[in-house]
């Protein structure tokens, strides 16, 4: 999700202080993931389109970020229609194909409401947060005061993925140049048992060197940057205007 070249554009959302556009993202995403209403669940869609349009994102760029999200929706409104039922709804099915097979109208309600809120809450963490780069995200969540330990741990692991894929693949490929070919039998589990476990090995050895080298390069505990953010005028109007429309939609959707 956290891509550095969304990070290096020139947008009002990309102005804004790390802490702000994370407290944002936390406020709208739980606001429209416990809304109920499709009013208001509409309007939280339009405001995270917004944000994206504020943050200069390409249209092309963000469908192809939802398609692991339309993959996922797809089989929801594949398997929910057909097998969620409302005691209100039991004797009026939306439609019928035989006995066994009913598409139920509080199925497919729950299926739009789903996809409503799961493509609001990815772009509104996409403009939000994807548009900065992993060390702003880390020196944000130290600001609003999460545990130094947390942060280390979550920049550490972003840093070293890739490193850990790079040696699966090394493993993977000297497997193959010795004649492995991965089918459904004993001897492949236990082959990608064994690669697991050396994958294991080799990541914890690398965490102690890592570690040692840190140490010498006289690590103490805390990391430093040369970022610096301040709240300016444009980040209290963003966070102040994001409280408003919530707290005023909140107060809409219990009202109605």
């Amino acid at each position: 999700m956290f891509d550095e070249i969304l990070a290096h554009k020139n947008s009002i959302i990309h102005e804004l202080d790390p802490r702000t556009r994370i407290i944002s993202s936390l406020i709208l995403s739980f606001a429209a993931a416990l809304s109920d209403k499709f009013l208001i669940l509409g309007i939280y869609f339009l405001i995270s389109l917004a944000l994206i349009y504020m943050a200069s994102i390409d249209f092309f760029y963000i469908i192809k970020r939802l398609k692991p999200v339309f993959l996922f929706l797809l089989m929801i409104w594949i398997i929910l229609p057909l097998t969620f039922q409302d005691k209100m709804f039991l004797k009026i099915p939306f439609f019928s194909f035989s006995k066994f097979l009913t598409l139920s109208i509080p199925g497919l309600e729950l299926c739009a409401k789903i996809t409503l809120k799961s493509i609001t809450i990815v772009l509104i963490f996409v403009s939000l947060v994807a548009t900065m780069t992993f060390a702003s995200i880390g020196n944000g969540l130290h600001k609003l005061f999460v545990s130094d330990k947390m942060v280390f741990l979550i920049l550490m692991t972003y840093r070293y993925i890739s490193v850990i894929e790079h040696e699966y693949k090394k493993l993977l490929r000297a497997a193959k140049f010795r004649g492995f070919k991965p089918r459904t039998n004993l001897h492949s589990y236990r082959t990608y048992a064994y690669i697991a476990g050396m994958l294991f090995v080799r990541a914890s050895n690398r965490a102690k060197r890592v570690y040692q080298a840190m140490v010498c390069r006289g690590f103490n505990g805390k990391f430093y940057t040369l970022d610096t953010f301040d709240s300016s005028k444009l980040s209290l109007i963003f966070i102040f205007i994001i409280f408003a429309i919530t707290f005023f939609l909140v107060l809409i959707e219990a009202w109605i």
